[in-house]
């Protein structure tokens, strides 16, 4: 893992004082909200519906134990004793009260964490697959990029004002697990036809409320471009994406009015300029941070114990089949701990349950964490044979849930329980999902299902991608929830396709439910999933069972 230098404890430690400086004006008033607000942005502090918010940067979702424990007593002190991991590899304390957050954020520094760029019209924290440097089908650690693009995107002094916010995500492997097609640039490393190591660059992926997949501007970016390439796509936008209207400020908009063709054009000019005056100082830096990111020492140890548990104890070979992943060392597993225990709120941690996370990762994970865009926390290496005691330890702190992948592993937003934008409930629809599945015993028959819920259009849920969406909406005053289906966030990137009218909140989980049970009717046996059926049927199906039914109910009710 990337550890600070004394630049990067200097650098953070004086950005911390000015913002406490900041803060300190505007509690006596001598800064005005509207001339407080662009300086709390820039430091990840938003006001909400009832109180502040601190978004703090997990940069490419990885955390060592210290950094877990110190999150957790965060949430102790100055918190309500949880925490919310959201989407973008982030985590949210919803309660700190103004006086306290430059405390807060030196309690990061000490840890080597902070909050700035995880909001404003910035590059915003750079996002990774979460089984980076673990994964059995991985080319390479993704982590030294996101790592080198974090370092220069941070208070870069060309691109602190951009027309909108800018998001970055970084994938090692052919399986995309970062969602790299719905983000403004997408990096995926690959090799070309001779083995040689390089980049697939995206751009123009987004979702909100006008979602596109990411086109491929270059199929092809030798290592030592990675920079200048990136910097030239950054500048192009800033000097012609659209100020006047924030809705069509996103760069997924000036790439659908410039054209991919034209701005591809602008982007290598701009490139041909910037490229002379990258030295080659960055490729020295990317080899100085690779350093940082050595594989642990794996060890070689027999996995009776697992083999034997899985045999003895059937709960525990529920949870093995669904929340581990295959790893690169023989022997070892990738472990992920849901966050999304049946009626619970998606992504919430408490603080206890963070240090017993933290306390694992120390004592069999070779001292690392991850946090997935899917709102959960990763132990990405673990050997086998001491499955069993996580599992127990897990099972203590109420983090066991066998569901990843399931129908109850639902991304969701805050929503209108937090959120200002929000103009309908998430957390409650996602609860009330989970615990209908749960009641029903029907998701692990169901298999891998990939639901996902936003409180508003601007789609932090990610709604549009998720094997079945759902959108709330305001419709005069009254909540109603749009489906979509068939959207997909992995390689093979699709924006979900509207079912028709919405449902009220009091009908949304029946709604689903006529979905999945359609879903298990229509499907040719137990191996074909709801994308695939769904791919292989369309839409039509669906929305039978989704209206016709629906309709059938109310007639029976009256």
């Amino acid at each position: 893992m990337y550890r600070y230098n004394d630049f990067d404890t200097a650098f953070l430690a004086e950005r911390n004082d000015q913002f406490r400086q900041q803060v300190a004006r505007r509690i006596d008033g001598s800064l005005t909200e509207d001339e407080f607000r662009p300086l709390r942005l820039m430091n990840g502090l938003y006001l909400q519906l009832h109180a502040y918010m601190l978004r703090v940067a997990i940069p490419y979702g990885t955390l060592r134990s210290a950094q877990m424990r110190q999150l957790a007593f965060i949430a102790d002190k100055w918190d309500k004793g949880y925490g919310h991991f959201t989407t973008r590899q982030n985590i949210q304390y919803n309660w700190p009260k103004l006086p306290d957050v430059p405390d807060i954020l030196d309690a990061l520094a000490e840890v080597q964490l902070h909050a700035i760029q995880t909001s404003g019209n910035t590059i915003r924290n750079v996002t990774a697959d979460h089984f980076a440097g673990a994964a059995a089908d991985e080319i390479a650690d993704p982590r030294p990029v996101a790592e080198l693009l974090r370092q220069w995107s941070t208070d870069h002094p060309e691109f602190q004002f951009l027309p909108r916010k800018f998001k970055f995500a970084v994938t090692g492997s052919p399986n995309d697990r970062a969602v790299t097609k719905a983000h403004d640039i997408g990096v995926r490393m690959i090799r070309n036809d001779k083995g040689e190591p390089g980049y697939e660059v995206l751009v123009g992926g987004g979702l909100g409320r006008t979602p596109m997949i990411g086109k491929v501007i270059r199929d092809f970016l030798p290592p030592e471009d990675l920079l200048p390439y990136m910097e030239a796509i950054v500048s192009v936008y800033n000097l012609i994406g659209r100020r006047d209207n924030k809705y069509k400020a996103r760069i997924k908009i000036t790439v659908h009015e410039t054209g991919l063709d034209t701005f591809r054009e602008k982007v290598e000019a701009r490139f041909a300029e910037l490229k002379p005056a990258f030295s080659g100082v960055d490729q020295d830096l990317l080899r100085e941070i690779e350093g940082h990111f050595a594989p642990p020492a794996f060890r070689n140890a027999p996995t009776d114990a697992y083999e034997a548990e899985r045999e003895a104890n059937p709960a525990f070979r529920a949870w093995a089949d669904v929340n581990l992943a295959a790893h690169r060392a023989e022997g070892y597993a990738i472990v992920t701990v849901s966050l999304k225990k049946h009626g619970a709120t998606p992504g919430d941690a408490t603080s206890d349950q963070m240090r017993v996370l933290a306390d694992l990762a120390e004592r069999y994970g070779h001292d690392e964490l991850r946090i997935s865009h899917e709102q959960n926390v990763i132990l990405p290496h673990v050997h086998k044979s001491d499955l069993p005691a996580i599992y127990a330890a897990l099972r203590e702190a109420d983090l066991a849930t066998a569901n990843v992948g399931l129908i109850s592993d639902i991304i969701a937003c805050p929503g209108m329980d937090y959120c200002a934008l929000a103009t309908a409930r998430s957390i409650p629809v996602a609860q009330e999902i989970a615990e209908r599945f749960e009641e029903l015993k029907l998701e692990h028959d169901v298999g891998p299902l990939k639901l996902k819920i936003s409180g508003c259009i601007n789609a932090c849920g990610h709604h549009h991608v998720g094997h079945i969406g759902i959108l709330g909406l305001d419709r005069a005053g009254v909540e109603n929830y749009q489906i979509t289906l068939g959207g997909d966030g992995t390689e093979e990137a699709t924006i979900g396709q509207r079912t028709g009218p919405g449902f009220a909140y009091d009908e949304i989980t029946d709604a689903i439910e006529r979905i999945v049970r359609a879903y298990l009717e229509l499907r040719e046996d137990p191996e074909e999933t709801f994308l695939m059926a769904y791919r292989r049927l369309g839409m039509d199906p669906f929305k039978a069972a989704l209206y016709d039914e629906a309709g059938k109910a109310k007639a029976h009710a009256a």
